[in-house]
């Protein structure tokens, strides 16, 4: 875990313009409709946990990020509905309570927690800490991701079946980027409509459960 007692808080007054008054990017700015304005004590309390890990304090895109060797770790920032800190590498971190969201359904890469109570934060403060370490220690070691550049097509009978079945999609979008490209490859051989569909429903059990398409030959259930 992160030590925070013996860091140095370096306080970037950017940031607190931020909190005074909003990103800018919206004609909201510097009015008591800011987001940043409704989620001012949430995002106080992750600057100051975001502080405690010795990183440099920026703005970036109208919003608060950390840096480590000028290389973008974490950000801060406030949406409609809720505070967020995002991990830039955040597909890298072992995530091993479970607690890491991911933005969209095709982000490879950025990873983050919603709140929206600081009492939320302060429940997970000793996890969120120990998060950030591990970017940092990643980030030293160079670690990168590997983005996946030629995602394949999504057939229009799989878009479908996520509008019919919501937990399906989210299961999904949920596997690997490889195990994803695995079943649109194998879906996608179908020449028939028909076929295609049949073999996502198949499938289906198996995406449910986090199975991929050649899991099953590795002696996996």
């Amino acid at each position: 875990m992160a030590k925070s007692s013996s860091v140095r808080l370096v306080l970037n007054p950017q940031v607190d313009l931020y909190l005074a008054q909003g990103c800018g990017r919206c004609s909201l700015h510097n009015t008591p409709q800011c987001k940043v304005h409704h989620w001012q004590p949430e995002l106080q309390t992750l600057r100051q946990i975001a502080l405690e890990s010795g990183l440099k304090e920026e703005i970036k895109w109208g919003v608060p990020v950390y840096t480590l060797d000028n290389k973008n770790l974490i950000s801060v920032s406030a949406f409609k509905a809720n505070a967020v800190l995002s991990f830039f590498k955040g597909v890298l971190l072992k995530d091993e309570h479970q607690v890491l969201q991911t933005p969209g359904e095709r982000s490879q890469s950025v990873r983050l927690f919603r709140f929206t109570e600081v009492a939320e934060i302060d429940r997970l403060k000793n996890i969120i800490r120990d998060y950030i370490n591990e970017a940092i220690q990643l980030e030293k070691k160079g670690a990168e991701v590997v983005f996946q550049k030629n995602q394949e097509p999504i057939p229009e009978e799989l878009e479908q079946q996520f509008t019919a079945y919501p937990v399906f999609k989210k299961a999904f979008f949920e596997l690997t980027p490889g195990k994803q490209r695995g079943y649109l490859i194998y879906f996608s051989q179908s020449k028939q409509s028909a076929t295609l569909t049949s073999r996502i429903k198949h499938k289906m059990d198996d995406i449910l459960n986090g199975i991929g398409m050649h899991d099953h030959y590795k002696g996996k259930k």
